[in-house]
């Protein structure tokens, strides 16, 4: 493994499929903030909208339980591939939405197009993480920086993504903006499969389906753990925050629906790039090149802990502040920010504690249990933010996160060290 690392086809093999990564996760963000902003405007209430994101979830939730095996039995680059391939396929789908169709209707055929992206999107997260354990070198942290680098630098692109969408929805409308990702997406995956050097597994016929189910004990309570991490993250940052901004900043005209859009746009984008540069920071935060496994662990639990207080004060100013008002509005957008620097260092933890803990000969299984489990985060989130939105506004959605952090933090509390503690 370590000789595949140092190979410049290791290296380039890296490099191109971060670059897919990269096209694939700016088209996610700017398909999301496109849905969520076009539907919002459109009437829909905060429970519809968590609606149309839950067939994603969920996707997401049967895709990574499956796609390790599929991975482990034909390969990480056949995952990829198919994960950018469904992906144009659901931007194509989406741009034949009628306006003239009924609510139902337009629910049903969302939520479903929706839930192909979903797939789309963990194949090729499943895909480009693996890849980092079988590239990424051994030995002064080395796996930790390359695990950081590609998934601090792919936050970012997706926050640059929920910028793109809202810009494209308010300067060129619904369809032209999905048919015009389709088409670079496409162009892309052309360019990543004529590129892509040898170097990845192209995957073993003896891999049994029933092995994607770990039996180890770290792997189990880490997945437990992200559950409640991630869930603890979309319970505002779904359907909460934006419908929350959306009320405060729209006055109901088409210039004021502009406004809202960019501003909402911009505060995800500004977010999720904050998030990405952190993550790709983690190893010189933790100074993780220095540390030993057991101290990383109680990192873990220390962060999540830490992590837990941010949503219990910003629960508590907008109680306190009974209305809108400009300051409330400042201290959320700094209150979550400081949020997001805390999450991305928790996040990137669990990131590398997963690879950390897999073994070579079953990455792909073990990546894709743990991503299911993240998945699995993702879909209570979204569900508990319309939810909790629409029974109890964004407060009762930070007080849940909080709870959810509180969970979370019981799980890293279980985490041991090779050598024990």
């Amino acid at each position: 493994m370590d000789q595949v690392a140092k190979k410049p086809n290791g290296v380039a093999a890296y490099v191109a499929v971060t670059a897919a990564y990269w096209a694939f996760m700016l088209t996610d963000g700017a398909l999301r903030m496109l849905v969520l902003l076009h539907f919002h405007s459109l009437g829909f209430s905060p429970v519809q909208l968590a609606y149309l994101f839950l067939l994603y979830e969920l996707a997401g939730i049967v895709t990574n339980l499956s796609a390790g095996w599929i991975a482990a039995r034909f390969g990480l680059t056949s995952t990829l591939y198919a994960g950018l391939s469904l992906q144009i396929v659901a931007l194509l789908a989406l741009a034949q939405l009628d306006p003239t169709w009924g609510l139902t209707a337009s629910v049903v055929f969302v939520m479903a197009v929706q839930g192909l992206s979903g797939v789309a999107k963990d194949l090729s997260k499943m895909s480009a993480k693996s890849a980092v354990k079988l590239l990424a070198p051994k030995g002064q942290g080395g796996l930790f920086k390359w695990v950081a680098i590609l998934t601090g630098s792919k936050n970012a692109v997706k926050g640059l993504g929920f910028l793109l969408g809202a810009g494209l929805l308010a300067l060129a409308g619904f369809v032209p903006a999905v048919l015009g990702m389709a088409g670079v997406l496409a162009i892309v995956l052309v360019a990543v499969a004529l590129r892509m050097p040898p170097g990845l597994p192209t995957g073993k016929k003896d891999a049994k389906f029933k092995e994607v189910i770990s039996k180890d004990r770290n792997i189990n309570w880490l997945s437990f753990a992200r559950v409640f991490l991630f869930g603890a993250r979309d319970v505002w940052f779904v359907v909460g925050i934006p419908v929350y901004f959306y009320a405060v900043l729209s006055d109901g005209s088409e210039e004021g629906n502009r406004l809202a859009f960019f501003t909402i746009g911009s505060f995800m984008a500004v977010w999720t790039i904050l998030y990405g540069f952190v993550q790709g920071a983690a190893p010189r935060i933790l100074r993780a090149q220095t540390r030993p496994e057991s101290e990383i662990i109680q990192a873990a639990r220390n962060w999540a802990a830490m992590l837990l207080i941010v949503p219990l004060v910003l629960a508590g100013l907008v109680w306190a502040a009974g209305a809108p008002a400009l300051w409330l509005t400042i201290s959320l957008i700094l209150g979550l920010l400081i949020f997001g620097a805390l999450f991305a260092i928790n996040s990137s933890l669990h990131s590398y504690l997963i690879l950390a803990f897999s073994k070579g000969d079953r990455v792909t299984m073990d990546v894709g249990f743990y991503y299911m489990a993240n998945a699995a985060g993702r879909l209570l989130g979204t569900l508990l933010s319309g939810l909790s939105y629409q029974l109890g506004g964004i407060v009762l959605c930070l007080l849940v996160a909080a709870l959810m952090l509180g969970i979370s933090a019981m799980g890293a509390g279980k985490l041991r060290s090779h050598g024990g503690e």
